[in-house]
């Protein structure tokens, strides 16, 4: 090796060290499925068991999993609103149909949790096929009004009309069965993979996730992807280039209710229920807060949004004084952060280790950010 070649590798021209190589890996479908399978096999470990770690955050393992299912709603309403940009204020008809779906049919019919999935995502689909039709002849906010009136109706229906199917405000109880008739879900393991997983359940709900997060992933790089983005860039110009807009808002509608449907379906088989509350308009404002918190229109940021949600909700909840203002706390924080960093908590962890690579600009960054949210003097 030459004395240039060790030169170029010290300043960052290497191939293998320079940060040009590193943001070209850690775009590709490769990285982000392996990223998502060590975040599954890391996260309940890290959150709920590790040393000092679990101390400072007080998790546990049943908030792991409910965080990783709210993480697979978030990621399928991001794709409506992130990638198409249709915001969504109904997003809770496809969760609670879904759940209630999956308990009917594991209740009347069979009750195997890969196929009470599946009948979950299908109802979620069917509906959204049929809402398609009413919601996309409408925009902006009407779009977003009338999800939301399409929602409460499906909750009032499943709370007083239909009480002798759906059991009213009790819910529906679903009994747990073996996965395949074999894989016991509640069956603890020891060794290294009880230490990580504990339990077949966890793995099972992860094997959802890694797969959800490989198929948006494939689906933002496709073409498919990139006419989603145009259409939220400009609608208009995407149409005058020849486009049929109306399919393309179909499909990305019906994608994402079948994700969120696939949430509604692992929730119902997680928590052996389904009750009206999936139905009720603060789910759907709850995924809004969750992938704007976390960062709309990225892949992290929902993920990351639905773990920040969720440790107000369950670990901040339970702390002597500061527990009964959690929202409170939660409402504070989500103003910071979009106020200061409108791409959310993943633009800011974004930005600040871009600018590590330079101090002054940090520094910059920082100073012309508290200059934009300050009022100048002059002003009156």
């Amino acid at each position: 090796m030459s004395i240039d070649t060790i030169r170029n590798s010290v300043n960052g021209d290497s191939t293998l060290v320079s940060w040009e190589t590193w943001n070209r890996i850690k775009h590709t479908e490769r990285f982000v499925f392996l990223s998502s399978v060590l975040f599954v096999l890391l996260f309940s470990y890290t959150f709920g068991r590790a040393p000092v770690i679990s101390g400072i955050f007080r998790g546990y393992h049943g908030l792991a999993m409910t965080i990783l299912i709210w993480s697979i709603f978030a990621l399928g309403f991001n794709l409506l609103l992130g990638q198409t940009g249709l915001l969504s204020f109904g997003h809770a008809m496809f969760f609670g149909t879904a759940s209630y779906a999956a308990a009917l049919f594991a209740i009347h019919v069979y009750n195997e949790p890969l196929v009470v999935v599946l009948v979950g995502t299908l109802a979620a689909v069917a509906l959204g096929v049929v809402s398609a039709l009413i919601l996309l002849r409408l925009h902006t906010v009407y779009f977003s009004i009338v999800a939301l009136a399409i929602a409460q109706l499906l909750y009032f229906l499943a709370r007083e009309p239909l009480v002798e199917i759906t059991k009213g405000i009790n819910g529906l109880d679903i009994p747990r069965v073996a996965l395949l008739g074999i894989i016991d879900l509640e069956h603890e393991y020891s060794g290294l993979v009880g230490t990580l997983l504990v339990n077949n359940l966890y793995i099972f709900i992860g094997v959802f996730f890694v797969a959800v997060v490989a198929l948006i992933t494939r689906i933002r790089k496709s073409p498919y992807g990139l006419i989603f983005k145009s259409i939220r860039e400009n609608e208009k110009r995407t149409a005058f280039v020849g486009l049929d807009v109306w399919r393309y808002k179909f499909a990305a509608f019906i994608l994402s209710a079948a994700i969120v449907g696939l949430a509604g379906g692992l929730m119902a088989v997680n928590t052996q229920f389904a009750g009206v509350e999936r139905l009720y308009w603060s789910v759907s404002g709850d995924i809004v807060v969750m992938t704007v918190l976390g960062g709309l229109g990225t892949l992290a940021g929902p993920v990351i949004g639905t773990f920040v949600f969720f440790y107000f909700k369950g670990i901040v909840n339970g702390f002597p004084a500061l527990g009964n203002y959690w929202l409170l706390l939660l409402s504070l924080s989500f103003t910071a952060v979009v106020w200061i960093y409108p791409d959310g908590i993943w633009g800011m962890l974004t930005d600040f280790t871009v600018a590590l690579r330079d101090p002054k600009e940090l520094v910059a960054k920082t100073k012309q950010r508290l200059a934009n949210l300050l009022p100048s003097g002059g002003e009156r």
